[in-house]
């Protein structure tokens, strides 16, 4: 049954990990994983009452994730029918490309915590379309981009997946991680930022001609910095919702997305229907990536039979055994991130290592976090972020290994060098 299990699981990470020549989206092959690795575990098991109690608890944390996404996308789809990111886009306003560079960067990190490492590459990416004229300039800002996106996930619990999955299985908590990965996460951004930036010394901005992108569908300016505001208010508000109430994320964010509806519905309640449907959240829902949410599900799910299977634990031990250091097998789980998805890497190593040996804010998962947050940034393939700018800007593979790759890496080991070093000075 075990090897069973663990033939499954491979066959269907690596369908994920081969998504694009597969031409199979890798949402099918979780799913199919998820089906396969139970039916297996339940034929195998023989108890059914251990088998319930088991899949519900697998369930309800899975349900969490995904409850917590589903409601932090929405959020964002509101914001951006309400042409709510001009807020900040109108305010970009420089010549050089350079200098264009650093701001671009630091809005990304920063924006990235609050919002997600994917949205926050596609509104960047979608606004240098609006600066940049030329694509050979548009293709470094997108790597940087990623850069910034991926390394500014991974300080914050709502910026990117894996640091959320985290953060709701109570390996970290908000503040913690915020002090111990801000500065090594920074680090990680500023150092391809800063190479960048030398390469494009000296040349100029070249703008395309304005397009009115709003299709007729035009918001007042209160409108847009309404819905800006509190759509981010809401999201930064979360973690002290959790703190203050010690209610799940989940519960926080989908009580913030009933207040973003209600005031939604006041605003536009006197407008015709056909006008203020692409404004509500019910548009909003029906544009959010449902195929993300599906594969979460399936990948949270066949990761949960390795975990009762006790399989995840044997791999820990033998881990240990043969690697022997903790920050060199986190480092490994970073590296290996730049080609398989970072999300089943950090849900097996949720189940690998137990509460109990490494209590929540252990060194481990503030430095799992990082690692497995910058480093699918090595990689075009290698996160979310990654992904979604490969197919805005269809940037060639081989272009990103050799114009970025190499920056991202150089970028990857100096924060995990100032974490450790951070780590030994404070420990």
């Amino acid at each position: 049954m075990l090897a069973a299990i663990v033939v499954i699981f491979i066959i269907a990470y690596a369908a994920i990990a081969l998504e694009h020549p597969l031409k199979v989206n890798k949402s099918a092959s979780a799913l199919i994983g998820a089906g396969l690795l139970w039916t297996v575990y339940a034929l195998s098991l023989g108890d059914t009452h251990l088998l319930t109690e088991q899949l519900g608890e697998s369930l309800t944390a899975t349900a969490q994730i995904v409850f917590f996404l589903m409601g932090a996308m929405t959020i964002v789809e509101v914001v951006d029918a309400h042409n709510g990111f001009e807020v900040i886009t109108k305010r970009i306003r420089t010549t050089k490309l350079s200098s264009l560079m650093w701001l671009v960067g630091f809005v990304t990190f920063f924006l990235s915590a609050i919002l997600d490492n994917l949205t926050t590459t596609i509104v960047m990416i979608s606004l240098m379309r609006k600066l940049l004229a030329k694509h050979d300039d548009r293709l470094f800002f997108a790597g940087i981009i990623v850069i910034a996106a991926n390394s500014g996930g991974a300080w914050s619990p709502i910026g990117d997946v894996t640091t959320t999955m985290l953060w709701i299985g109570g390996q970290i908590t908000s503040l913690a991680i915020m002090k111990a990965v801000l500065l090594p996460a920074l680090v990680s951004m500023l150092v391809p930022l800063a190479i960048t930036a030398y390469v494009l010394r000296g040349r100029e901005v070249v703008s395309p001609e304005l397009v009115d992108s709003d299709h007729g569908l035009g918001t007042t300016e209160f409108e847009r910095n309404l819905m800006f505001f509190m759509g981010l208010g809401i999201l930064v508000a979360v973690p002290a919702f959790k703190t203050i109430t010690h209610l799940p994320p989940f519960m926080g964010i989908l009580f913030g997305l009933g207040v973003l509806w209600l005031v939604g519905d006041l605003v536009h309640r006197h407008k015709e229907d056909e006008y203020k449907v692409h404004f509500t959240l019910a548009h909003a829902l029906s544009k959010i990536d449902m195929s993300s949410l599906v594969f979460f599900i399936g990948i949270l799910l066949s990761v949960a039979t390795l975990e009762h299977t006790h399989i995840l634990t044997s791999l820990a031990t033998w881990l240990d055994q043969t690697v022997g250091r903790q920050d060199v097998i986190v480092l490994i789980i970073g590296m290996v991130s730049a080609i398989v998805d970072n999300v089943p890497l950090v849900a097996a190593s949720m189940g690998m290592y137990s509460l109990t040996n490494f209590p929540a804010d252990h060194f481990l998962w503030q430095f799992m976090a990082y690692c497995a947050g910058t480093g699918g940034s090595i990689l075009i393939i290698g996160s979310a972020a990654g992904v979604a700018a490969m197919g805005l800007e269809k940037i060639h593979f081989f272009w990103y290994v050799k114009k970025i790759s190499g920056l991202a890496l150089v970028g990857y080991f100096a924060g995990a060098g100032l974490y450790l070093l951070q780590r030994g000075v404070l420990a």
